[in-house]
């Protein structure tokens, strides 16, 4: 099969803008309007502090008016392109423009087992079983802990999972931290993998997903992340929540509005920390509850492409979601909202799009759901690919030769291209016949056979012994940190 990667070379293919330029303009004035006239409640001095000198106005504390200007000086310095590496430092995600690259979630508290199809609590070694699956599926391109293990001290449940992606898994790493101490631990933990500090530096192979209150109100912990990896000059995803008619308008782009707010205020804040400091933006969100439950839905159709459209207008690198289901089992909506979403946010050119194995709102993650969410990822990246007319493709010398009824099965131009056709690994082309024989299993059935099969063969991709106990040393004093607090 033909190696295929979304915009990575051509741009011959289809791409998906929701938003013209000027909505765009309109979206971005509005959330620059926004700035200037309500502000944002930041609940750390120090940022306060570094907006107030650089000229935003302060009231009641820490109510800040941040001026257009600052934001303009912002994205003269942000750089438009972010690159992740894997465990050995080669560069693996290039963050920018219509590329699009795929990974699961975080911190799903539950998990429908594949063996069993039940629903349970997660456990670390779930953790362990989601970074063997991710490492083998060759459409997962960066991993996200997937599971919140219950059998940890929940004080430092994220530095066990950091230390099971590094040491499980070899390619590039969205981590979600408790809270500062938690992210400068996990940045320890992946300088010791890749050398030290200048080597992470250098060659990045995490970066932090920072959740932010609201898009007008920032946490201390938020912009404490936000400032270490700032100074540090690793990546940032700054990810404002703003929730329709909660704590945003329940218009989308009134959310949209709002959200972006909060993005650029954080925007403004890395670059006064540090010109230059890379900053990834959301590519979603600002979408409404359903008001007939109250349960944040992930498997909506509006909010695709605004915030996006957003995040391309500026020439950010761009975080995005997909792959996911408010179905609570692997089952036929579970597939259906999936595949919908990733050709949403693969048209739309989303450049890490996470979530990818999410059930249940994001309450429960599935290893099966995965598997066919990385199935329906491979059909994608084959369908949109750019095509190409030549007279390879096109043979009519070929067609004039074997006439109105000549047979092409067995001609070298049929040998040279076959391949180049999609064949899936998990969907079903049988016929009926052959379906039964191979035991009549639907998809959901033979995706979590799958994962059996791969956990199965899974090769060790452990780190030497000697950066393996540093790991589980820096694991040890995190926990003992924690306690004494």
């Amino acid at each position: 099969m033909s190696p295929i990667r979304i915009n990575d070379v051509s741009y011959g293919g289809v791409v998906f803008e929701r938003l013209s330029i000027q909505q765009c303009r309109k979206l971005h004035n509005a959330s620059l309007e926004i700035l200037a006239r309500t502000g944002v409640s930041l609940y750390l001095q120090e940022a306060v502090d570094m907006l107030k000198n650089a000229g935003a106005h302060v009231d009641d504390g820490n109510r800040v008016r941040i001026p257009a200007g600052l934001v303009e000086r912002a994205f003269s310095t942000v750089p438009k392109r972010v690159t992740l590496h894997d465990r050995v430092g080669n560069p693996a995600i290039f963050a920018e423009d219509y590329r699009c690259y795929y990974g699961p979630g975080s911190d799903c508290p539950n998990i429908v087992d594949h063996r069993t199809g039940e629903r349970r609590s997660a456990v670390l070694k779930d953790v362990v079983e989601g970074m063997l699956v991710c490492e083998a599926l060759p459409h997962i391109d960066f991993v996200m802990s997937m599971f919140l293990p219950s059998d940890v001290d929940p004080l430092v449940s994220d530095r066990h999972q950091i230390k099971v992606m590094l040491s499980m898994c070899t390619k590039p790493i969205v981590v979600v931290t408790n809270d500062l101490q938690g992210a400068i631990d996990a940045v320890e933990m992946a300088e010791i993998v890749a050398g030290g500090a200048g080597a992470l530096v250098s060659r990045p192979s995490i970066a932090l997903y920072i959740n932010v209150t609201t898009g007008l109100r920032h946490n201390k912990e938020a912009l404490q992340k936000l400032l270490f990896m700032a100074e540090k000059g690793l990546p940032a995803l700054y990810i404002p929540v703003s929730q329709g008619g909660t704590s945003a308008p329940i218009t989308q782009p009134g959310g949209v509005a709002v959200m972006y707010a909060g993005v650029l205020a954080g925007l403004v804040l890395s670059q006064l920390k540090r010109e230059g400091a890379p900053f990834i933006v959301p590519g979603w969100g600002g979408a409404p509850l359903d008001m007939r439950t109250l349960v944040n839905p992930y498997g909506v159709p509006n909010r695709g492409g605004i915030a996006l459209g957003l995040a391309h207008h500026y020439g950010l690198p761009s975080f995005g979601m997909a792959g996911c289901s408010d179905s609570k089992v692997v089952d036929q909506q579970a597939a259906a909202e999936a595949a919908l979403m990733l050709m949403n946010e693969t048209l739309g050119g989303a450049n890490l799009i996470h979530d990818l194995g999410y059930l249940e709102s994001g309450m429960s993650g599935s290893l099966a759901q995965l598997v066919i969410c990385d199935e329906i990822v491979s059909w994608i990246q084959h369908c949109l690919a750019p095509v190409r007319i030549d007279d390879e493709t096109v043979p009519l010398d070929l067609i004039d030769e074997k006439g109105p009824d000549g047979l092409y099965i067995d001609c070298e131009h049929t040998v040279n291209h076959m391949r180049e056709q999609w064949y899936p690994t998990l969907f079903e082309r049988g016929n009926y016949s052959q379906w039964i024989e191979a035991g009549g299993r639907t998809l959901g059935e033979r995706a979590a056979s799958k994962v059996t099969d791969i956990l199965a063969q899974s090769e060790d991709t452990r780190l030497p012994a000697d950066i393996e106990e540093a790991l589980e040393a820096a694991l040890r004093r995190a926990g003992k940190q924690a306690r004494a607090r």
